[in-house]
């Protein structure tokens, strides 16, 4: 479970609504289903005329990830790579055919087949690095859905806001109504600016950080296999592959601690 998103969306929520009520106003004024409906699926079927489906449903899908995300373990794959290094060391490289039944990640278990075959550490960079940039641009694919989600919500809270106005201009006989109608219509602005800024945009960034991190730990299983493929000794594997995490432990030393 990702504290920072889902405190972060209560923050944004709770201090929206709890300055309206300071404000004098009333939640149930702006609840108004309509309104979602506009705007939710005015966004949704022009995410939809932009990309392809099979993006729009993997996107949807990976809406997840911004509130609950499970890691991969960094430290725990470097150690799992250094512990093959060894093996091949002791026995060579064909002792860890035993080992790919065990591993879990498809990446690093290809990586390691191929050189458990045979292949020249340079064939190996090439066809995995190929791998890696494919699926590095699929996955920046689902970051841009969000962003033109919240790039196309506003316009579609205007529309909203606009036929609100239309229905309004049916009733200018009593001036009451007006006053209530054009309040009304203007929730659906309200809610295309809010689905953008508080959903849309914000999870486009956090997706992009989700697939950042993913890369990296990526690259890392594939220097680890290349550097066990060329003969390194296990502990300058280590010391290579602490680098790719030295910037979230620096991340991590630099928040101080809380008495």
């Amino acid at each position: 479970m990702d504290i920072a998103s889902i405190g972060g969306l209560i923050l944004a929520l709770a201090g929206i609504l709890l300055g309206m009520m300071f404000e004098g106003g009333n939640i149930m004024e702006i609840v108004k289903p309509t309104a979602a409906m506009i705007v939710v699926g005015g966004t949704a079927g022009a995410v939809m005329l932009q990309f392809p489906m099979q993006i729009f449903l993997a996107a949807c899908k990976d809406i997840v990830k911004v509130f609950l995300h499970k890691s991969d373990d960094g430290e725990a794959i470097v150690q799992q790579i250094v512990s093959y290094a060894n093996i091949a060391r002791r026995s060579g490289l064909v002792a860890l055919d035993a080992e790919l039944k065990n591993i879990n990640n498809p990446f690093l278990k290809q990586a390691l087949m191929l050189a458990v075959d045979g292949t020249e550490s340079s064939e190996v960079r090439k066809i995995m690095q190929l791998e890696l940039d494919n699926k590095s641009e699929i996955e920046d694919r689902i970051p841009a859905v969000f962003e033109a989600a919240g790039g196309y919500s506003p316009t579609v809270g205007i529309i909203g806001a606009v036929l609100g106005l239309i229905q309004v201009m049916k009733n200018l006989s009593d001036i009451d109504e007006v006053g209530r109608g054009i309040a009304t219509a203007f929730v659906a602005t309200i809610y295309g600016v809010a689905l953008a800024n508080l959903i849309c945009l914000p999870a486009a960034g956090k997706l992009k950080f989700r697939h950042s991190e993913e890369i990296m730990i990526r690259q890392m299983m594939l220097e680890g296999v290349i550097s066990i493929l060329e003969g390194m000794n296990p502990r300058m594997i280590e010391t290579k592959l602490r680098t790719f995490l030295l910037d979230s432990k620096q991340t991590e030393a630099a928040i101080p601690e809380v008495a």
